[in-house]
């Protein structure tokens, strides 16, 4: 880490490349995006805040701006649960100049009620997952050109997960949490199987995946401006960092596997500490099921078919 990034991000930053980059973070206006967008842009990077909603986009530029006056940012309009919307979007990123990393963070967690996308997908893997799995196909000749990175955000809970062998879209009994687990395996799966096609392509982009452990709006640094009030007792955060950490320090595996030094395409980075639920950044491991190439390809061409977006891998080769 340089001094000046040292300076404004605090001890405990993740290290970053010297060079300048245009980083894309979806999701960017709350919880990990945002402090990932913030710690970009006090290592003096250019960032994308690609969010849904411009109003708490433009709150969450101001409060980047009042941590990091130096900033420079750009907005981005994309709904990643509306495939219509993934379009348009990577269109409009072709007018903001190169990109050199793409940090797919948005998602939606543990929707109660079983609710759909505009396509007629369930929201959570809609939106997790497909969604972004769209918006990568459409921005990697952006990322080629630059020898960029893919991230995607995956989680614990893929430990606890499957999808359903013949469709891997597949629903049957709705529980919010387990679909939840079930879209952070496909999008675990996804980026790891893009790093052996990414690779046998002969691509110079990176796909690595990240995870932010146990992450606690509670525990972190507090932003007024895009951060929910704290609601608990102050006692209780004592014991939470037992095996906790807030989401400034959740971002650290993202921010690193999008511009750190490194950083091989292939790797899972995350909390290094006991059950990767905190700690500093590391290369930690996956569940086998994550990197099962049969179960990939299954969700690859199920994922092709749902978005209409075909990788053109051969491109590159």
């Amino acid at each position: 880490m340089s001094a000046d990034v040292g300076e404004q991000a605090g001890a405990g930053q993740p290290r970053v490349g010297g060079r300048v980059k245009t980083v894309v973070v979806t999701g960017a206006s709350a919880g990990l995006g945002y402090h990932a967008a913030e710690q970009l842009a006090a290592a003096g990077h250019r960032v994308v805040l690609a969010t849904r909603n411009r109003a708490r986009a433009e709150a969450a530029e101001r409060s980047i701006r009042r941590h990091v006056p130096t900033a420079t940012l750009e907005h981005l309009h994309v709904d990643l649960a509306d495939l219509d919307s993934v379009c348009a979007a990577a269109a409009a990123l072709q007018d903001l100049g190169p990109v050199d990393a793409l940090l797919n963070n948005a998602g939606v967690v543990g929707s109660r009620t079983e609710r759909f996308t505009p396509q007629g997908v369930e929201l959570q893997v809609g939106t997790n997952h497909l969604g972004h799995f769209a918006l990568t196909g459409l921005v990697l000749p952006m990322l080629e050109r630059t020898g960029g990175r893919v991230v995607h955000l995956g989680s614990i809970a893929h430990r606890w997960a499957s999808l359903d062998r013949l469709d891997p879209f597949r629903v049957g009994h709705y529980v919010g949490y387990r679909q939840y687990g079930r879209s952070k395996l496909a999008v675990m799966l996804f980026g790891f199987e893009l790093a052996e096609r990414l690779a046998d392509a002969g691509s110079a982009v990176a796909s690595v995946v990240a995870h932010p452990g146990l992450a606690l709006d509670t525990l972190g640094a507090q932003r007024p401006l895009v951060t929910p009030a704290r609601d608990e007792p102050a006692w209780v955060r004592p014991g939470e960092r037992l095996i906790a950490q807030g989401k400034d320090a959740g971002a650290h595996p993202l921010v690193h596997a999008a511009v750190g030094d490194g950083v091989r395409s292939g790797q899972y980075w995350g909390p290094g500490g006991p059950l990767q639920l905190r700690g500093p950044a590391a290369v930690v491991r996956a569940e086998p099921r994550a990197h099962d190439r049969a179960e990939a390809a299954r969700l690859w061409l199920a994922s092709e078919s749902r978005s209409g977006v075909a990788f053109a891998l051969d491109a590159f080769a």
